[in-house]
């Protein structure tokens, strides 16, 4: 195929699957559904009939897209909103994965006709919740959560992938390797999370040093270095046999929380990078499935879904979050929104590329339980949010407010979110006394999860972020005001 009829045909995919997410949207339908369905049109067995299966390319370009997908998540996540959501969020992230991978497995090897390591084998490649999947509905739905729910739920998708990795590669071992031992096995889980963890630490306070040193006239050099740093990272955190997935991601919330040079410019492309990783990663995975490999596995399929769905993520939810004072309607929430996407069908490749004995049987099911889990919880997580009346303003509601602010024309103003850093100067003080510029104004507080409306004189407190209608020109002072450099004087 030539360079040209490559690029046409990759373009052409992508743009459906932007038109698609487009007109269903309104509907609920999930773009994970979408883009693999886009995907699986234009396969083999589709209308497309366009022939892939490369295990190993997909594998790839799924890892890559993931990498740009977290980076992009975790320079969106405000440290304010999610500090007090660490301890659950990682209690889910290990204890819930390692739950939900046994009562799963177990499962599997009582009604599949699978050994006992094979069926756990399944189980942990589906334990874990997927960040692409869970920042797609939460943030492209526009759900807005109460408390702490939300950044724990983003939390935990973005770094429970390390013990799914841990478990489906130490299982794989055990089939595979005769002799391998338990002090492997734990020498493989404290190399995953403590080498992860500190890498991405170090790399996140590092770059943005870097960054901000750069001195470059060009602005479109920095995305480009965030990029670079973001992939570098990652490398060199795998290579290392930590987890290179959760260094990216932690990397990306230190940075995302610092000042740095043309970070709006930034967090633009980065969002535009997400999108496009999330429909190549789906589109590619939607290409190597052959449905008539899919429908002989249905029955078993749907019955490990449901039971995952219904039974294993409940449990294991309950039992890492009885502990953190959370209530009955939250606890039931998180448990719905186990949303399985494209980590655990690049997991299932592990299987296949090491030569696991049913490892074709194990993808053919995790694919179908992905589409399950799309189908079955992603259609309704903002239905449940008002069912157990964990949101916090209405989808209609916040439509109203965004249709509103559409309406202002005036190109110089411009709608943007301010944290209130713990220790500012701000903190404390009544709005009133901060002496905002008069062409700027405050729409909504949001503290703690609950939304204030602004008067003047409501009191800021530390971890407060401020929804603004800003001039564009006051962005500097206003700025200063909140974050506590200098208090600014009314224009």
């Amino acid at each position: 195929m030539s360079i040209e009829l490559l690029l046409l045909l990759l373009s052409t995919l992508i743009l459906i699957s932007i038109f698609s997410a487009v007109a269903f949207n309104n509907l609920g339908v999930p773009s994970l559904l979408l883009f693999i369905g886009v995907g699986m049109l234009a396969g083999s067995e589709g209308p497309g009939g366009v022939f892939f299966d490369d295990p190993g390319l997909t594998k790839s370009v799924g890892s890559a897209a993931l990498v740009m997908i977290l980076f992009s998540g975790g320079l969106d996540t405000h440290w304010s909103s999610v500090r007090l959501s660490v301890k659950p969020a990682a209690v889910l992230a290990s204890a819930g994965v390692l739950l939900t991978a046994g009562l799963t497995g177990f499962f599997t090897w009582i009604i599949l006709d699978l050994d006992i390591w094979t069926a756990l084998l399944l189980g942990a490649i589906v334990s874990s919740t997927d960040a692409a999947a869970v920042f797609s509905v939460l943030r492209a739905r526009s759900i807005d959560l109460k408390g702490r729910l939300k950044s724990m739920l983003e939390l935990e998708s973005g770094s429970n992938d390390p013990m799914a990795i841990f478990l489906t590669v130490a299982l794989i071992d055990i089939i595979t390797v005769p002799d391998f031992s338990v002090l492997s096995f734990m020498k493989l889980f404290f190399l995953q999370w403590a080498l992860g963890s500190a890498s991405g630490f170090l790399s996140g306070h590092l770059i943005v040093w870097v960054v901000n040193r750069l001195h470059s006239p060009y602005e479109g050099i920095y995305p480009v270095f965030m990029a670079a740093s973001a992939s570098f990272v990652y490398a060199g955190t795998a290579l290392l046999d930590g987890s290179g997935f959760l260094a990216v991601y932690i990397a990306a919330i230190v940075i995302g929380n610092k000042d740095f040079v043309h970070k709006r410019s930034t967090l633009r492309f980065f969002d535009g990078i997400a999108w496009m990783s999330q429909i190549t990663m789906f589109l590619t995975l939607g290409l190597l499935v052959y449905p008539s490999r899919i429908i002989p596995v249905i029955p078993e399929g749907l019955t490990i879904s449901l039971f995952l769905i219904f039974a294993a993520r409940p449990v294991s939810v309950f039992i890492s979050l009885v502990w953190f004072n959370f209530s009955l309607r939250e606890i039931l929430f998180v448990s719905w929104v186990g949303l399985r996407g494209a980590v655990p069908v690049i997991l299932a490749l592990f299987p296949l590329l090491a030569g696991v004995s049913g490892a074709d049987t194990i993808f053919n099911i995790v694919f179908f339980i992905v589409l399950t889990s799309a189908l079955i919880q992603g259609w309704s997580i903002p239905a449940a949010a008002r069912f157990l009346s964990v949101d916090k303003i209405t989808q209609k509601a916040k439509s109203g407010l965004h249709e509103a602010m559409a309406m202002i024309e005036d190109s110089s103003k411009e709608i943007t979110d301010i944290i209130v850093p713990f220790g500012s100067k701000a903190e404390g003080r009544s709005l009133v006394s901060l002496k905002i510029p008069e062409k700027s104004l405050i729409i909504l507080i949001n503290r703690g999860g609950e939304f204030i409306i602004p008067k003047g004189s409501t009191m800021l407190e530390g971890g407060d972020v401020i929804l603004m209608l800003m001039d564009k020109n006051d962005e500097a002072s206003v700025r200063n005001i909140f974050q506590g450099k200098t208090i600014g004087q009314k224009k």
